[in-house]
């Protein structure tokens, strides 16, 4: 039996179907792969996370090992004598800061139930009274004459009002959620096991550094081709972003909560030392862990004193520490190296978390942004080079 041909119009129908579906079988695979990886991460993040801080660590403390080491030190007593300086000052000031952040800690979990009252209860007279200088500043409502009321500004009250309690309702419950990841962090025996081996790690990353960077290309399970030249060439430029970007923002993270921690003692906030280490962790994430820094020491200090004048001296500090970060510590400790904008990594960090699960997903997302990155300016934004 003889079958017609189809016709030019069924025949761009029949491609596009198959477009289609080829598509959609590409999407479910990467979908696949997403939740795959997901996955794995959250069964392996005992053994992932030692080795991801080590390899940090090791980012870290690498130029000190060398400086030993063109001294005429071995590189292994030249690890060891860097390590032991090392251990030294973060016992020191582990020794003074930790005692007064593992108080504080205790303190604000046992007042969450006040602040939140004490936090609804002012800001319901802040509504009530707004400050002098808002009346200035804020358009003059509306009163009707008849009724003698104000819609526009009942309504605005109401929606600050309902705001309010849902704040209010909800640290009791993110205190909770917070004690709860605290105990489970600190309970995991597989977890602390593997942050015990975190200079074991370091160690032999540092002591292996040589051999690796010289011989890493020969297990890339590629011919030599121009295949595996430009695999090199991505692979390499990526480590480049990355050791330049944690080494950086780990300094620059430390130098921000040095200067929080004294701004927020100056200002009179509660809980300085505490919101200080914490701006350790979330300041190497760029503006939004300042953010949650920021609105964190606003709350507590507008619970603590119930007036304007300290939330403002709270926005005073995060300002200068926010300016002396883009105006002195970032140029001087990363300048231009890290090539990463600060937004593609909040975006990759935020993607990955919700994506791959987890805070190990945000920051194995960063890799993945300097690959893209890389890859991208290879061989689309920019003409590539012979």
């Amino acid at each position: 039996m003889n079958l017609k041909s189809p016709t030019e119009k069924q025949s761009r129908v029949i491609w596009f179907a198959l477009t289609g579906l080829a598509m959609a079988t590409v999407i479910a695979l990467i979908v696949a792969a997403v939740w795959g990886l997901g996955r794995v991460l959250n069964l392996l993040s005992p053994v992932l996370w030692p080795l991801a801080i080590a390899g940090v660590v090791a980012c870290l403390i690498s130029p000190a090992v060398d400086f030993f080491e063109r001294k005429k030190i071995p590189r292994a007593r030249a690890i060891i004598l860097v390590f032991v300086m090392a251990f030294a000052l973060v016992l020191a000031v582990l020794a003074s800061v930790i005692p007064q952040v593992v108080v504080e800690t205790e303190q604000l979990a046992s007042k969450v139930p006040e602040y939140s009252k004490r936090l609804q209860t002012r800001a319901n007279g802040l509504l009530a009274q707004p400050p002098e200088f808002l009346n200035h500043i804020l358009p003059k409502p509306h009163l009707d004459t008849d009724t003698d009321v104000n819609p526009a500004g009942s309504q605005g009250n109401s929606v600050l009002a309902a705001a309010t309690d849902w704040l209010t309702g909800s640290l009791p419950e993110m205190g909770a959620w917070l004690l709860h990841r605290i105990a489970k962090v600190a309970s995991g025996f597989g977890l602390l096991a593997g942050l015990a081996l975190i200079p074991v790690y370091a160690f032999y990353f540092l002591l292996e550094q040589r051999g690796i960077e010289k011989h890493w290309k020969d297990y890339l399970p590629l011919h030599d081709s121009r295949a595996k030249d430009e695999a090199v060439f991505v692979l390499d430029s990526m480590k480049q972003y990355l050791v330049a970007f944690f080494r950086g923002q780990v300094l620059v993270a430390l130098c921000d909560a040095v200067l929080y921690t004294i701004g927020f003692l100056i200002v009179g906030v509660n809980y300085a030392f505490l919101l200080g280490f914490a701006a350790v962790f979330l300041t190497m994430i760029p503006f939004l862990g300042a953010i949650v820094i920021c609105i964190t020491a606003l709350t507590l200090s507008f619970v603590q004193y119930g007036d304007w004048q300290h939330p403002a001296l709270v926005l005073a500090v995060f300002a200068v520490v926010q300016g002396l970060e883009g105006l002195v510590i970032s140029p001087k400790i990363m300048g231009d190296r890290v090539g990463l904008h600060p937004l593609a990594i909040i975006i990759a960090v935020m993607a990955g978390t919700t994506l791959l699960g987890g805070i190990l997903g945000g920051i194995l997302a960063i890799p993945l942004a300097a690959a893209l990155r890389v890859i991208m300016f290879r061989y689309v934004w920019k003409k590539r080079e012979y």
